[in-house]
């Protein structure tokens, strides 16, 4: 059930022309129809309820995109869903870091160190294999 108050918003935008355009010679003379959704009707007075449209009415050439199945009309603009999302991801990305920062204990026990950087020439780091560094393998 959709709200009245989304049918009333929702009403496309007729924007009228002055200069009337030649017909286009692609069409070989099939009416170019207005590209409008049929998501913008009103869901009562057709024919075919679920389609929105009477038996019998010329199919718009993009009645693909323009039918019911096609995709769905936005409910917001897309800019403001874009902001409203990016507030959502920096509210979920500040309270991770919260979480992080505050939240996590300390480490219980000190970290082990080990004598002569770390064991480095014991456990073959690179200064003691210096041939490794310089091989392209």
């Amino acid at each position: 059930m959709i709200p009245l108050a989304l049918v009333r918003r929702a009403r496309p935008l007729l924007v009228r022309q002055y200069a009337t355009q030649p017909p286009n010679p692609q069409y070989n003379g099939y009416p170019e129809l207005p590209d409008v959704s049929h998501q913008y009707r009103a869901p009562l007075g057709w024919q075919d309820r679920l389609l929105r449209r009477n038996f019998g009415d010329t199919v718009h050439h993009y009645e693909e995109v323009n039918s019911m199945w096609g995709p769905d009309i936005p409910v917001i603009p897309p800019k403001q869903a874009l902001r409203q999302f990016l507030i959502a991801a920096g509210c979920f990305v500040t309270a991770g870091l919260f979480m992080r920062a505050f939240l996590v204990p300390e480490r219980p026990a000190i970290p082990r160190e080990y004598p002569f950087n770390g064991l480095e020439v014991e456990l073959g780091g690179h200064r003691a294999n210096p041939e490794a560094e310089n091989s392209d393998e």
